[in-house]
């Protein structure tokens, strides 16, 4: 497409802000900020955005961020200054050099992680609980720091070498950190005019480098019904929260293997044609956000079992990226897959589906499974040891 330029991205100013949606099919690349949306909460964005667009201004007629896991928390979307490629071939190579020395502590271990998965199994399971949670996503974090300010350019180049995923950058406000960079496998929701679509996600194989051994693990992954039992939550969710909203609704290939380099994935592609092609992708999202395959149900329950499980405050990790325009469609990922990083610190994150019958040792080698593919961007593994691939 045509470079939009703004009169007001002069040198250094397009700089501040640097946004990142690169899909399989299509790439999204936005600089600078002429505004930022007044920032509030998942229930006031629909409102936000379109009081924005009432506005009229020069530049884009984009909004383009994040939001955070929780509902309570307020988002951050800014309107560009200058949009670059929106279809087309990706750009970059990974030219850079490899990474420094790192420390790394996790948050929590390993070990306090499988402990909090059996007390979460022993709390869905409790036949006193006032609300049966049916299923919660319980995370864990990796923080680490580099004697080297980590190059985030990098970074992404390698997170591009997995065609099957989106990979993202979104600039975050101070108090979080400089950019949520990641590579997401999950599509939360895609409007455009009447059509509506999401590809949740939910119960996950670790891949194997043997070609016989990896399609074992996804027909395993096919058969499983623990995995069957936490995918069909989120699937049923999505369907329950757009089907008001549609005139048809359908899962056309049904539930399937979906593949990245590192994991496989039980997914279901879900199609809606909506009854008003006006409806806003703001009501859509705040619906749908958080759904059960990064949170629970029922939703408010589970967030309260994992924020007293994990111990930690999630920010922008199991949120959403992605832009909205002033037709009020627009494209949203689930935030996953991903690192806050700033200058020579990250965090990284990963979490597991945990249902009646979760094995706490088995859910913690998936969280480790799924630190692979940050980790690898980064050039080391989950003792902070530097990869073999990068060593100088």
């Amino acid at each position: 497409m045509t470079e939009l330029v703004s009169p007001l991205a002069a040198p250094g100013f397009q700089n501040a802000h640097t946004f990142l949606l690169s899909t399989p099919e299509h790439e999204l690349e936005a600089h600078g900020v002429i505004r930022t949306l007044p920032r509030g909460t998942a229930d006031s964005l629909s409102d936000r955005v379109s009081s924005f667009f009432r506005t009229a201004s020069d530049g884009p007629a984009l909004l383009v961020g994040a939001v955070p896991f929780a509902s309570s928390d307020e988002d951050y979307l800014f309107q560009p200054a200058r949009i670059g490629r929106l279809l087309g071939a990706k750009s970059g190579g990974d030219t850079a050099s490899g990474s420094g020395r790192w420390m790394l502590r996790p948050y929590p271990s390993a070990d306090d992680y499988a402990e909090s998965v059996a007390r979460c199994v022993a709390a869905l399971t409790d036949p006193a609980a006032a609300t049966q949670v049916t299923k919660a996503v319980l995370s864990r974090s990796l923080e680490l720091q580099s004697d080297a300010i980590i190059p985030v350019a990098q970074v992404i180049n390698r997170l591009r070498r997995d065609p099957s995923v989106t990979v993202f950058r979104a600039s975050l406000p101070a108090r979080a950190a400089t950019a949520l960079v990641g590579a997401t496998p999950e599509l939360l929701l895609s409007k455009k005019a009447e059509l509506a679509v999401s590809y949740p996600l939910a119960g996950s194989a670790r891949r194997s480098s043997d070609p016989l051994a990896d399609r074992q693990a996804a027909r395993d992954l096919l058969g499983s019904e623990k995995d069957q039992r936490e995918h069909r939550i989120t699937r049923e969710m999505i369907f329950d929260t757009l089907g008001p909203y549609a005139i048809e609704i359908s899962a056309p290939e049904g539930t399937t293997i979906r593949s990245t380099a590192t994991m496989h994935h039980l997914g279901t592609r879900i199609v809606a044609k909506l009854k008003d092609r006006d409806t806003p992708v703001a009501d859509l999202l705040s619906l749908l956000h958080p759904t059960p395959a990064v949170c629970g149900l029922p939703r408010r329950e589970a967030a309260d079992l994992i924020s007293r499980l994990e111990g930690y405050d999630r920010g922008f990790y199991a949120g959403a990226v992605g832009w909205i325009d002033d037709q009020q469609d627009g494209e949203w990922y689930v935030s996953i897959r991903c690192a806050e990083i700033s200058e020579r610190r990250a965090r990284v994150f990963a979490g597991a589906g945990i249902v009646p019958g979760s094995d706490p040792v088995k859910e913690t080698e998936e969280t480790s499974a799924k630190f692979t593919a940050m980790l690898t961007a980064l050039g080391i593994d989950e003792q902070g040891r530097p990869l073999q691939e990068f060593a100088a």
